[in-house]
């Protein structure tokens, strides 16, 4: 029985090694219609299934990362088009931690259209070529297949095809969707906005209030039971209060609004005031407060008792709390404002079933409240680091607007640099070297204060070598891009290390084809030339290594830094083999005699990065990247490929068993 299980589970992964590595992919389905507009105007319908955990990269966002998707049209005198085409689906938007700019992709489906005028009544088809790169976890591939839209056929002008069901189709996808990225995402900000809230309880507007407002229920009824459901319902009206915040500000601004607020500059710099106010704030420069009138018209409503005072209790405390609490709801729905409708409601009930959940449960059991710490000075140290955090985290809306429009105003190093100051001040303000204005004396240095302070100091200490280039891949997600960087050690250091290893056995034949543009990882030498390459492994008698990446391969990326960069590898791979990196996305036009007509689809090949995808496809039958193949000098494989895979010591012994097995030929 067990050896039929192993035999099973070993056929399984045989299975699922040979569909990865040794099968063309079809990771999207098209779909090309029209859609009329008028009697001389319609709509090209671009209508792409993508399969389950693969992603589509769309065509807004910066150069320098993942191919983009992108339509050539062919020239017609039949057509004009008006406009750019359009994309109907919204498309996500992350930040890329490998290519260390905000990306934007499709999962699942996306629509497109091209809004033209029809010139000609005369039957005739506008053809073009789109180009595009999906990726999922370890591999990614790029197309470049044709599309093409019949107008006018059978001298009907401009014959209506119905339009899209989005609906419909919306429906079907979700349907199949898998959710569990999109609940992690919520569970993730509801859990951070819960712990928001139990921050927001240690403010000295809200802490001091718990044992004053469990003493008013406990003393404004003689019935226990009634006063503990008087205190639930209090309890639920502080989450309902919030959560209706939240829902407001999901339902006037919605998803399309929210994808404003997160890329345009104008809101990005209004958000970075927004938080520096609240910074302010909480060092005591000015309260924020509610309109004395809207709060003394609440309290006058407590005094009716029952369920209506329980309300008005609840909505007395959010209002007299705002000046503790309104930046931190503020800040949560800043940053949920750049997401989904339901971010900012998930956000306000987490924020506030924390907020609620010590003044029930202390209603309840009033006998805690003896366990209580007192109130103090403590409580205002509280504000104040959370001032310093506000800070730090209001340059990152900043950094946004400066990366998008190109100011230059928060390079790395002064990003970097404002960050160090802030947490380094911090530091001295918990033990007691900084002082505002309310603070109260602090006589000695507590444990916990102590060790705040500790953790504030290393994260310092840890931010410092990003000053000179270090990658700080922990909080690089909050960074501008590496490339803002005016001094960075680890570049000049690989380029003087590139220089001393080219030494009689690592050097190349002779210089490479498309060096100026094309670059090989750590310093390495190799060719971008498959000819070249080869020739160069003849004359020195090595067997050759293949890397077909792309500029866009963020999985090629991981692995030069994950593997490549493994001083084992980088040895062998310098001393023992001939580099070829084969870029199947490069735009660069080849000379009319290099051009070749591919035998898997019969189209001329006329760029660098098709001829290369075209050869990866017809010898190798594979056109996922990163794709890793070791060959003798007759162009045979000397061991079987290899794709992603960030184990250094399997690729390590993938390339010393190419070197044997070639030793034997």
């Amino acid at each position: 029985m067990k050896q039929k299980i192993l035999t099973l589970l070993l056929g399984i992964l045989l299975s699922s090694f040979l569909n990865t590595h040794a099968q063309i992919l079809e990771t999207v389905s098209w779909e090309f219609t029209t859609e009329k507009l008028s009697d001389t105007e319609l709509n090209l319908v671009f209508k792409a299934q993508i399969d389950k955990e693969w992603h589509l990269y769309s065509q807004n966002f910066e150069d320098g990362g993942p191919v983009r998707l992108s339509f050539t049209f062919e020239g017609s005198k039949n057509y004009e088009r008006i406009g750019e085409v359009e994309e109907i689906t919204k498309a996500k938007k992350t930040f890329d931690e490998i290519f260390e700019m905000d990306i934007e992709y499709f999962e699942y489906e996306a629509i497109l259209k091209q809004k033209i005028k029809v010139l000609s009544n005369a039957a005739f088809t506008i053809a073009g070529e789109m180009e595009y790169q999906t990726c999922r976890e370890g591999e990614c591939v790029l197309f470049t297949p044709d599309f093409e839209f019949a107008i006018n056929e059978g001298n009907t002008v401009l014959n209506q095809v119905d339009e899209i069901p989005v609906k419909a189709e919306k429906e079907k996808i979700n349907a199949m969707k898998n959710p569990r990225k999109e609940y992690a995402s919520l569970w993730s900000l509801f859990f951070i906005a819960f712990t928001f809230g139990l921050i927001a309880l240690l403010t000295p507007c809200v802490f001091p209030m718990i044992p004053m407002t469990v003493s008013f229920f406990m003393h404004s009824s003689e019935n226990r039971k009634k006063a503990i459901f008087n205190a639930v319902f209090y309890g639920v009206s502080i989450i309902g209060i919030y959560t209706i915040i939240g829902t407001i500000v999901a339902i006037t601004l919605g998803a399309d609004f929210a994808n404003w607020l997160s890329t345009h500059w104008i809101p990005n710099i209004i958000f970075f005031a927004i938080f520096f106010v609240f910074a302010f704030s909480f060092f005591g420069m000015f309260e924020i407060t509610m309109p004395s009138w809207l709060v003394n018209k609440s309290v006058a409503k407590e005094d009716q008792g029952g369920l209506a005072g329980s309300f008005f209790m609840a909505f007395t405390l959010v209002l007299v709390s705002f000046s503790c609490t309104g930046p931190i709801v503020g800040s949560i729905l800043v940053q949920s404002a750049g997401g989904e409708v339901l971010e900012p409601i998930v956000g306000m009930f987490g924020f506030s079933l924390a907020f609620a959940l010590p003044f029930t449960l202390f209603a309840i059991f009033p006998s805690w409240l003896s366990n209580l710490p007192k109130s103090g000075g403590w409580l205002n140290s509280v504000k104040v680091v959370l001032g310093f955090l506000e800070l730090a985290l209001g340059l990152k809306f900043l950094s946004i607007a400066d990366q998008t429009y190109h100011w230059g105003i928060l390079d790395r190093e002064v990003y970097l640099g404002i960050w160090i100051v802030i947490f380094t001040l911090m530091g001295f303000y918990l033990l007691g070297k900084l002082k505002f204005s309310h603070d109260s004396d602090l006589k000695y240095i507590s444990v916990p204060r102590l060790m705040l302070a500790i953790c504030s100091f290393s994260f310092v200490v840890y931010m410092i070598p990003g000053m000179f280039g270090a990658p700080l891949k922990a909080i690089s997600g909050y960074l501008p891009p590496q490339t803002t960087q005016d001094f960075d050690i680890s570049a000049i250091v690989r380029d003087q290390s590139g220089a001393s290893f080219k030494d009689a056995k690592s050097e190349i034949c002779e210089t490479s084809k498309y060096a100026d543009k094309l670059h090989l990882p750590h310093g390495l030498q190799g060719y971008f030339d498959f000819e070249q390459g080869l020739a160069c492994a003849k004359e020195q008698n090595k067997p050759i290594f293949i890397d077909f990446t792309g500029h866009g391969c963020v999985n090629c990326r991981e692995m030069e830094a994950n593997v490549w960069s493994d001083a084992r590898v980088q040895k062998v791979l310098r001393e023992d083999y001939v580099i070829i990196a084969l870029y199947v996305d490069d735009k660069q036009k080849l000379p009319e005699e290099d051009w070749i007509t591919s035998t898997y689809d019969g189209k001329v090949k006329k760029t660098l990065g098709k001829k290369y995808a075209d050869f990866q496809i017809t010898r190798f039958g594979v056109n996922a990247q990163p794709y890793y193949v070791l060959l003798d000098h007759d162009e045979n494989t000397l061991v079987e490929p290899r794709a992603y895979d960030l184990n250094a010591d399997r690729f390590l012994e993938f390339l010393e068993n190419g070197k044997k097995e070639f030793a034997k030929r």
